[in-house]
């Protein structure tokens, strides 16, 4: 379904770090999609050892050419970033699009960035009843921007790679926000390394599995003409010293292996929540779901959060994603452990009501 964005309805600023802000830290946190116990004390150690460089101004090209040999690409089309919430904003000022679509629901910042640079965005809205899948024929064709995240934040679908490439065409910037792609095994359905397809736009975070996000590092991946316009959008030195530290270090050989072994987990604990929210009829899950969270559907979901708060559980509401109501909450995986004492609190807190 196609609609335009002029609606208040949604508060495209909130993000799951609203709801632990100024909370005790016994409370635990299923409402950010950071991996828990991170970054790792290697990470810490490579961004402490980068402290010593700081009188320097920022210097990206090491860490530019990690980032294009993790992805089997040219250094020409990488562009670091301040996290892929500042790629969002530097898309919308420096694409010329007439007909800007966003497909939800999704990340809301980059329907925020483009309305903030005035764009008219559009917006397709897919269905739980079509499990929020992305069908042939849903973004107009002649939109000359759509952005689409996989996977999906918050529905956690993982759309096919066909799929999505299909929507690239001559004339059109496609915009895939892969920013928890590296939380599946085997990134599959993943782009970022086609060189292929025109106008394609693949945005990666490093600050969900590694645990960055007080860091903000992210990249763009894309066309060399792209990547120019992007990095004219951008003041100097957007990335500091110990964010590009981060990234070298991010994209070599061993904490690959080591994400690919997080993403495992992360499997396997997914698993274990969907399959624990089984056992409670008052709860659906959408999916099937792919990314580090799961998003749930149960009746008086605002109510049973405020429940899950004072049970020491903080969750996203989902009110605040285009396409979903208030009877929606984002979980956020987490270990067995974690998983089973949630669920306990859950069930009470539905009870409750």
């Amino acid at each position: 379904m196609l609609t335009p964005s002029d609606d208040q309805q949604h508060d495209l600023r909130h993000h799951g770090d609203a709801e632990v802000r100024g909370l005790s830290s016994e409370m635990t946190d299923l409402a950010v999609n950071v991996r828990s116990d991170t970054p790792p004390a290697w990470l810490k150690e490579r961004i402490a050892a980068s402290l010593d460089g700081l009188a320097a101004y920022p210097d990206g090209r090491a860490a530019r050419e990690a980032v294009a040999a993790r992805h089997g690409v040219s250094s020409e089309r990488v562009l670091l970033t301040a996290g892929a919430a500042e790629a969002f904003v530097l898309i919308a000022r420096a694409v010329e699009a007439r007909r800007p679509v966003v497909v939800h629901p999704q990340f809301t910042e980059p329907e925020a960035a483009l309305r903030d640079a005035g764009r008219p965005v559009e917006r397709v809205l897919l269905t739980a009843e079509d499990g929020f899948r992305l069908r042939a024929g849903a973004v107009p064709e002649d939109a000359d921007l759509v952005v689409v995240g996989n996977p999906t934040n918050p529905t956690s679908v993982l759309h096919p790679a066909a799929a999505l490439a299909a929507l690239a065409r001559p004339g059109r910037v496609l915009v895939v926000d892969e920013a928890f792609m590296d939380a599946v095994p085997g990134e599959r359905e993943s782009l970022a390394s086609r060189t292929d397809l025109p106008g394609l736009v693949v945005l990666r975070s490093l600050t969900k599995t590694w645990g960055l996000a007080g860091l903000r590092i992210g990249y763009v991946l894309a066309e060399p003409r792209v990547i120019g316009a992007l990095e004219r959008a951008q003041p100097l030195w957007p990335v500091s010293t110990p964010a590009l530290a981060a990234a070298e270090a991010c994209c070599g050989p061993e904490a690959l292996a080591e994400a690919s072994e997080a993403a495992q987990r992360i499997e396997d604990n997914r698993a274990h929540l969907v399959a624990r929210l089984a056992e409670l009829p008052e709860v659906t899950v959408a999916g099937p779901a792919a990314g580090p969270f799961v998003l749930v559907r149960l009746a008086g979901a605002d109510v049973v959060r405020a429940r899950l708060r004072a049970r020491g559980f903080a969750v996203r509401r989902g009110d605040t994603f285009p396409g979903l109501g208030q009877d929606w909450l984002r979980l956020a995986v987490r270990d067995a452990e974690v998983t089973d004492r949630f669920v306990e609190a859950l069930a009470k807190s539905l009870i409750d009501r």
